[in-house]
């Protein structure tokens, strides 16, 4: 038996804008429900068209009358939907931005840090299908859709069900404790009906519904990012000290033997400086080393366009912009940038431990994330670089810094525009899903 026992299609809340003031439209009448103090005594009417709630002194204020909790139901058809305005997306990273985003299902408000947060309560399945078309366009192949619902939805139930046994932030401890996840990139992106939803992504979902990936007897970690960059990273270089049996290294291609296809077997140890700087400033073959538009559009949402190189990157800092960004960045005044050193890389190439010195002081950051945020007004794309320092004062000090990088995010699990070129070539959502996922098994829940 798999590790939780679910036997039925849950319900999940996820967490869509905070703020000390929210507003809303209700395209319907929507049945309004707030309790008081202790939820003995309730207020009900129904509600249509623009609306507002604000924080108030540890309560959720509505026109003159202040609840505990409020919660807003569709009064005429299950098809009814609210749309939510200023919603933040890509919170942290180089797409920021804001937009009214449309929802269907329930809306209630919690208090959270002294600030309200919208809660879209919704059935996992009508999630996924919009999961499926925020990460990526609807119109990507049916291979990739169908292996994207079986990865999101082993993903949401791991956070909504997580075992007893996991440790630590990223070994399935849940982020979040009024919802069960939230709707940006730190959790996956959900925009709710915003974004185009084909009825080829609803059958994907229809196709695949209760599958999961496992491993062992329990629901699998399936992480996954734009572009690995050519190799798998493991688990324990991103997250805790606790590796995955199924997030283990490999190449991103495949080569023929017999009548299938088997992982290529020349993955250099890229833990080692020399092999991972040959590596990176290289270009080999991978399913995610392409630059089909038509491909890359069924993965690249248009913000997500906007970068144009992901597979192998270049950044460039003068001395100045690079020693004032680390100190805004990481808070410490480090003096002039002398060097930045790769103390300890992961299986893809990825830096999880990273010297900084300087003229004042010399530290070791990690893991990969710090680093990429360190590197980076939003975030680095990813933690596999290599650093060339030019035009050295007689003192030792460069004039500029180099980064020749690898890929686009941590690198754990599915590689998304690595998956598109599978789906592309023919491959099916199992034998992508067993590529990315090693030894991991495919089984319905419900």
């Amino acid at each position: 038996m798999i590790e939780p026992h679910i036997t039925h299609e849950p319900i999940i809340e996820v967490g869509i804008v905070s703020g000390t003031e929210i507003h809303f439209n209700l395209s319907a009448h929507y049945r309004l429900t707030g309790t008081y103090v202790g939820g003995c005594v309730v207020y009900s009417c129904y509600v249509q068209g623009p609306q507002t709630v604000r924080y108030a002194d540890g309560q959720i204020g509505w026109q003159n009358k202040t609840f505990d909790t409020l919660m807003l139901q569709p009064a005429e058809s299950a098809d009814s939907t609210f749309e939510l305005q200023e919603v933040t997306i890509g919170i942290d990273f180089h797409w920021q931005r804001r937009e009214n985003q449309t929802f269907g299902g329930l809306l209630k408000f919690v208090i959270e840090n002294e600030r309200l947060t919208a809660v879209n309560v919704l059935p996992l399945e009508d999630y996924l299908v919009s999961v499926i078309s925020s990460e990526m366009s609807a119109h990507a192949s049916e291979e990739l859709l169908k292996a994207h619902a079986v990865i999101s939805r082993s993903w949401a139930l791991a956070q909504m069900f997580p075992s007893p046994l996991s440790l630590g932030e990223g070994s399935g401890v849940r982020h979040h404790t009024l919802y069960h996840v939230c709707a940006d990139d730190h959790c996956q992106r959900y925009q709710g009906l915003t974004r185009p939803i084909t009825e080829k992504a609803r059958q994907a979902v229809a196709d695949t519904r209760g599958q999961v990936l496992t491993s062992g007897g329990r629901l699998c970690d399936t992480r996954y990012s734009k572009c690995c960059g050519g190799a798998f990273e493991e688990f324990q270089y991103c997250w805790e000290d606790t590796p995955q049996p199924y997030l283990r290294k490999q190449r991103d291609w495949r080569v023929p033997q017999g009548d299938t296809t088997v992982p290529a077997p020349d993955l250099p140890d890229l833990t080692v400086e020399a092999e991972a700087e040959r590596w990176i400033r290289s270009t080999p073959d991978a399913f995610c080393h392409t630059t089909d538009q038509r491909i890359l559009k069924q993965v690249l949402n248009h913000y997500d366009q906007e970068t144009t190189d992901f597979y192998r990157w270049r950044v460039e800092y003068t001395q100045e912009e690079l020693s004032a960004l680390i100190q805004r960045r990481s808070g410490v005044d480090y003096g002039q940038i002398i060097d930045l050193v790769p103390i300890a890389r992961g299986t893809s190439g990825r830096i999880w431990q990273l010297k900084i010195v300087g003229t004042q002081q010399t530290r070791i950051i990690g893991k990969e994330l710090v680093i990429r945020r360190t590197l980076s007004p939003s975030h680095l794309y990813s933690s596999a670089f290599v650093v060339d320092r030019e035009d050295l004062s007689p003192e030792g000090i460069p004039a500029r810094f180099i980064l020749t990088g690898a890929g686009w995010g941590h690198g754990v699990g599915l590689c998304q525009i690595g998956a598109a070129v599978m789906g592309e070539q023919g491959y099916k959502y199992d034998e992508i899903l067993k590529h990315y996922y090693v030894g991991a098994e495919i089984e319905n829940i419900y």
